[in-house]
Order: C-alpha cells, then structure tokens, then sequence
C-alpha cells in the first residue's frame, strides 16, 4: 500500500479546497485552513520524497490496470524533489497572502483558487501519462486565470487575456501532438512510449509530434520567442499570485519538456541542437531586456526567462553534469523567484510603487530587511558559495564535456546580465538618498500595518530565503539529489523497468 502516497499530496490540496468552499464568506477560516494545510502537506510531501529516497521509483497503477492500459502515477526522485519544494513555496506564500491581499478577493474564492492550482502543479510532477499530463496543465491554466483576473482592474484583464489566449493555444497545440503521438505510437503512457519511441520508423512524423510539444511546452515555461505573454502578464496581479506563479508555472512547464524529451525525443540530434539555440537565445534576450524595465517586477519577469534558457541549455547539452546542473538550477530557481517577487510585494508595501525611478533610501530607511532582501539577490546572481553559483558549475563543466562552448558563454554571459540588472536595482531602490514618498490615499503602507501582518510578510520572505542559503550551503547533499535525478533521466530504463515491475 506505501504506493497510495504517490496521490497524497494532490488529493490533499483538493481536500482543503473543497473544504474552504464551505466557507465562502469567512475568510478568516479560509486563511487558517490554508496555512496549516500547506505545513501539513509540507509533511506528506517529506513523507513521499523519504519514501522514495530509501524504496526508489513509486508507481501506482490507477484501478490494478497494468501500464500501458490504466492510468500511472509515478514518484521518482525528480518528481519527489519537486513535489517537496512545490509544498514549501506554497507554504511560504500561503503566509504572505493574509498580510497583503485584500479582504474584497479573499472573498471571492481566492484561496480556494489557489490551492487548486497546487493541486494542478503536484498533478502534473506525478503523472506517469500524457494525456493525463494536458488534464493536469487544464486545471492549472483555469486556476491561474482566474487568480489573474480577480478584481477586475482594467491592467490586469489586459494581462489576463494575454496570458489565457497564449496558454489556451499551447493547450491546442499540446492537444495537436498528443494526437499525433497516439496515432503514432497507439499509447500515451510514458514509460511505454518510451519503449515505442526507438522502434518508430517514420522519423519525420516523430519530429513534427517534437515541434508540437517543442512549441507547447515552450508557451508554458515562456522561451524564446514565445515568451511576450510573461512579462505582460504577472506584474499585474498581487505579488502573491506572481509569487506562485515565477515559482512553479514556468517550471512545471521546464519540468514537461525534460521529462517527456529525456523519455521520447532526445535521440533525435537536429532536435537537441534546436533546444540549445532557444536556450542560448532565451538568456540573451530575457537578461539584455531586464536590464531595459522601470518596473520591478518585470525586472524579475524578463529574469525569468534568462533563466529558464539555464535549464533549457542543460537539457539540450544533455550529459550528466549538466543534466545535473539543470536540476539543481531548478531547484534553486523555483525557490528564489518566488522570494523575488514576494519581496517586490514587500517593496511595494514599504513605498507605494513598483517604480525604479520612484525608489530609493530602503537601505538607509530599513537595514535589516535589505540585508535580507540581499541574500536573495546574491544567491540569483550566484555569488559563492550561495545557491546559485553550484549549479552553474555542473552546467559549465556539461558544456566543456560536450563541446558546446557557446552555450557555456551564454550561460557565462546570462550571468553577467543578471549581476548587471540587480545591481541597478540595487543601487536606485536601495543605495541612492530616498526622494519623497508621495503618500496613496487608501493605501496600507508596510509601516501601518499591524506587528502580527509584518511578521507573515518577513516570516514568508525569511522562510524562502532559508532555504535558499541551505541549498548554497548544503551543497553537498543536494548535489547528491540532484546526482541521482540526472542519473535517472539519463538512464530512462531506470524509469520504465519501475512502470513495468521489472
């Protein structure tokens, strides 16, 4: 039975959903509910990812239908791991959500909402079927829309749009592929197609099904050249809701492509040379456009991107030590993009705006929490021995293992790009003499909050930021995880032997 705990984590957050729903009006239950529900399914989470530490590869075949005929969930490491860091980012933003978005979308579902959308992101990093896969990235794009949306204001229905219709077309051409694929293949079982993927003879049609799920997947994690919608889109909800979604949406998008490519498509060399071209492409324009914005959040948006050309390159390089690079990159970007945009939340709490040509003083003003703030800001950039700068190493010794030096300079150059763009935001948010606050009429500023409200705000920042300098600082255990995850990637029998029982 120790398999039933694959589905844990996602039913859970269902549960707590539905539970809320009976609560529609009274928010102050909902947010109790939410934030003990996310420590204890902290707690499922450790559950499954010790688990298969110590049992390896779960699979749990839905209704005793062997694979390929049933549904499959599976819980490997890769998807243990971030399963694990989904509930921490969850936690942390569940914290954050009652000091600063206000009671009007509280009570329109707002919280229910959201833990529909972890729901959907837990689907996703288990599901051991394609098809399944689409149905879980539905229940995502629905959520986040509607989290988008919520309050009407004419900015962000302009983002909302944007970001529902692209996502809506990466649906349709997801939708395309898999239909492609099953005609194919006649499955769409992972560890089946797997399997099928070597004995396919029409290999033109087997790359047209890549570019369907290349393009798809490629809208969702927001590379080049599809990635306009983000930056147009997730400065205009609560930081909250941004918070969530830098964190996971990308990357569970980044974590399709890896899965599905490292399983079906990699053989394919045309295809591993297109991948490193969009990632090279992505870093240089999402770092050369950061450096471009006035506002801060889309400073941290067009980050982002460049760096989720970081994980792309990993993949399309595709050797050990970078595919350990990538994981361990994602790791700690999902963990600090989050923290980035919570802490734009709290910049905007303590000023008023989001406006670089606005800001100024919040060291001089506020010491301690800038040298919070600047952990974060370090550990992007990959300042030694901080999270970011390990699994760069593992992507650069990737590139001079394969060959691929114009990735490794990319990287190299992404990483000046990032330095150079949290430096200006450093220097004219926090360095430069303060100019005077134009006080809002109606507006809550962080110093007229109560102690209880300013407590969740840090307390959520410190959480993130935590585990943030455990990363840089345990580097050797998690390099350990994400050893095994590479070395399970690689080895795709690892993953179908486990579906299979044999």
């Amino acid at each position: 039975m120790t398999q039933h705990i694959i589905l844990f984590p996602a039913l859970f957050q269902m549960f707590l959903a539905l539970g809320m729903l009976f609560y529609w009006s009274r928010t102050r239950i909902q947010i109790v509910i939410s934030v003990i529900g996310n420590i204890l399914n902290i707690c499922l989470a450790i559950t499954l990812f010790h688990t298969v530490w110590t049992e390896g590869t779960l699979v749990l075949q839905a209704g005793n239908w062997e694979a390929p005929f049933g549904i499959t969930f599976v819980a490997d490491t890769f998807s243990a791991t971030l399963v694990l860091l989904t509930s921490i980012i969850g936690t942390a933003v569940s914290l954050f959500i009652p000091a600063t978005v206000i009671r009007h979308r509280l009570k329109f579902g707002f919280l229910p909402l959201f833990h529909f959308l972890l729901m959907g992101v837990t689907g996703v990093l288990l599901t051991g079927d394609i098809f399944n896969l689409y149905v879980w990235f539905e229940i995502i794009h629905i959520s986040s829309f509607v989290l988008l949306a919520l309050g009407s204001e004419r900015y962000q229905l302009q983002g909302a749009v944007k970001y529902f219709t692209l996502n809506m077309l990466a649906s349709i051409i997801f939708l395309t592929g898999l239909a492609i694929l099953y005609g194919l293949m006649g499955t769409l079982n992972m560890a089946d197609l797997a399997v099928k993927a070597g004995e396919v003879e029409t290999d033109n049609l087997l790359f047209i099904c890549a570019m369907f799920f290349f393009v798809g997947f490629g809208i969702k994690s927001a590379i080049f050249p599809m990635y306009f919608w983000l930056p147009d889109s997730y400065h205009t909800p609560p930081t909250a809701v941004s918070a969530i979604f830098s964190g996971l949406l990308t990357k569970v998008g980044v974590y399709a492509i890896i899965r599905v490519f490292s399983l079906v498509f990699l053989g394919n060399q045309f295809i591993a040379d297109l991948v490193g071209v969009v990632a090279i492409i992505s870093i240089l324009s999402g770092g050369a456009a950061a450096l471009l914005q006035n506002n801060l959040r889309k400073v941290f948006a067009y980050l982002i991107i460049c760096h989720i050309g970081f994980l792309i390159a990993g993949l399309g390089i595709f050797n050990e030590a970078s595919v350990s690079g990538t994981v361990y990159y994602m790791m700690h970007d999902m963990v600090v993009k989050a923290n980035l945009f919570l802490i734009a939340g709290l910049v905007f709490r303590i000023m008023g705006t989001e406006d670089l040509r606005e800001l100024g003083g919040l060291y001089a003003s506020h010491p301690k929490i800038s040298l919070l703030i600047a952990v974060t800001f370090f550990s992007v950039i990959g300042i030694p021995p901080l999270s970011g700068f390990w699994p760069k190493i593992g992507l650069i010794r990737g590139s001079l293992e394969g060959g691929e030096f114009f990735a490794m300079g990319a990287i190299l150059f992404g990483s000046f790009l990032t330095l150079m763009a949290l430096a200006r935001v450093w220097s004219k948010a926090f360095w430069r003499p303060a100019k005077p606050l134009k006080r809002i009429e109606g507006f809550v500023y962080f110093s007229d909050l109560t102690t209880r409200r300013k407590s969740l705000i840090l307390g959520s920042i410190a959480m993130l930021t935590a585990v943030t300098l455990y990363f840089g600082f345990g580097a050797e255990q998690v390099q350990s995880v994400a050893q095994r995850i590479a070395t399970e990637i690689i080895d795709k029998n690892s993953y179908v032997n486990a579906v299979f029982g044999l």
